[in-house]
C-alpha cells in the first residue's frame, strides 16, 4: 500500500510521519490487492493557529481502492488521537463493506440454491417469479 502523507499549519517531523505509517500500516491487512496498488492519502494539521481549547488537530484520511473510495475525518485535542481516531474509522468502513459483499453474495447464493432444488421458483437474476 502507497502512503503519501500532507501535512496542513504545521511542520511535518519525522517522528509523525513515522507514527502515521506505522499505525497506517495494519490498514493494509483490510485491503484486497488485485493488480492496483491502494494509495493512502492522509492530511494531518491545526484547523487554526490562534485556538486555546477544543479540537485543534484534524486528520483526514482517503484510501483509493480498485473500484471504491473510503474516507474518514477525525478532530480532536491531541494529534496522536486524531491519527488513531481516522485509523479506527477508516477499518470499521472497510470492515462494514467487506461484510455486506459477503452478505449480499451469500443471499444469492442460497437464492440459486433454492431454484436449483426445485423450492423456489423466483429466479435470482431478476427477481421475478
Amino acid at each position: 500500500m502507497n502512503i503519501q502523507i500532507k501535512a496542513t499549519n504545521m511542520e511535518l517531523t519525522a517522528e509523525i510521519k513515522a507514527y502515521i505509517e506505522k499505525k497506517m500500516e495494519s490498514v493494509s491487512k483490510f485491503v484486497r490487492h488485485e493488480g492496483k496498488e491502494a494509495i493512502l492519502y492522509i492530511e494531518v494539521g491545526k484547523t487554526t493557529n490562534h485556538h486555546k481549547n477544543g479540537d485543534v488537530f484534524k486528520s483526514e484520511a482517503r484510501l483509493d481502492t480498485l473500484g471504491s473510495n473510503f474516507t474518514s475525518i477525525a478532530e480532536e485535542e491531541d494529534l496522536y488521537k486524531a491519527i488513531d481516531a481516522c485509523k479506527e474509522d477508516l477499518v470499521r468502513e472497510l470492515t462494514s463493506s467487506k461484510d455486506k459483499k459477503q452478505t449480499l453474495y451469500k443471499r444469492g447464493a442460497a437464492s440459486v440454491k433454492k431454484m436449483l432444488k426445485g423450492l423456489s421458483k423466483r429466479n435470482p437474476f431478476t427477481s421475478k417469479y
